[in-house]
């Protein structure tokens, strides 16, 4: 039984009506809104743990609330829009939305990405500062700036730890190309993912066992790369 209020920003009622109904049957509760006014009087009056935006609102783009949100709230937030384009989900990932689950979608596609967004704001709620980050046969020790796989050391170089760092800290999410270089080499790298891919392709051939079939690492085309949880 989940604990947390997912408030459903969205102006078409049958899609609204359907999450809602997917989010109570999986224990979930939810609330609704229709327009950004709506929700943010919700977001500031009760105790809502996680938003599922729609960028197409009748009174404010997605987009503009995202970023109101963001500026005082690290709330999970979920965009869920007709918007497909490569372009619109890289701008709301690196607004600080934590996915991005284009229309049309199945309820089990969207309840998977809500545990896991609610898993990971959980841990970082109630845990304290960690020594050890792990993820299925990865372990990393933060203090001594080691990386384990099955319990053998693997030798990866700075940048390399440096990235695998930001993925396990950010299980699950979709990271984008822009994200992923500014926090690396600083906020006036500018937008060249050369490096970027060759950092990548160094990792994988360290971290899984097979590139071309990955348990750790999938690229979003376009956007950027997630590390998959087990």
């Amino acid at each position: 039984m989940y604990h947390e209020t997912i408030l459903i920003i969205e102006d078409d009622v049958q899609i609204s009506s359907f999450i809602r109904y997917a989010l109570e049957l999986e224990g979930f509760k939810a609330e609704e809104a229709p327009d950004a006014e709506t929700a943010m009087k919700k977001i500031l009056s009760d105790q809502i743990d996680l938003l599922l935006l729609d960028l197409g609102l009748p009174d404010m783009d997605g987009m503009e609330l995202l970023k109101e949100v963001r500026k005082w709230s690290e709330m999970p937030i979920i965009i869920v829009s007709a918007r497909d384009q490569d372009q619109e989900k890289v701008n709301a990932l690196d607004a600080g939305a934590d996915d991005y689950l284009t229309k049309p979608f199945s309820a089990a596609e969207l309840l998977a990405r809500i545990r896991v967004a609610v898993r990971h704001s959980n841990k970082m709620n109630r845990e304290p500062a960690p020594v050890f980050l792990e993820n299925k046969d990865l372990k990393m020790d933060l203090e001594k700036h080691l990386v384990y796989k099955k319990g053998e050391e693997l030798h990866v170089t700075r940048k390399e730890y440096d990235l695998l760092l930001l993925f396990m800290e950010n299980l699950g999410k979709v990271l984008t190309y822009g994200f992923i270089l500014k926090k690396l080499y600083g906020k006036n790298y500018g937008s060249d993912t050369q490096a970027l891919r060759a950092l990548m392709a160094g990792l994988r051939r360290k971290i899984e066992d097979n590139p071309a079939k990955p348990e750790y690492f999938l690229t979003e085309i376009g956007i950027g790369y997630r590390m998959l949880e087990k």
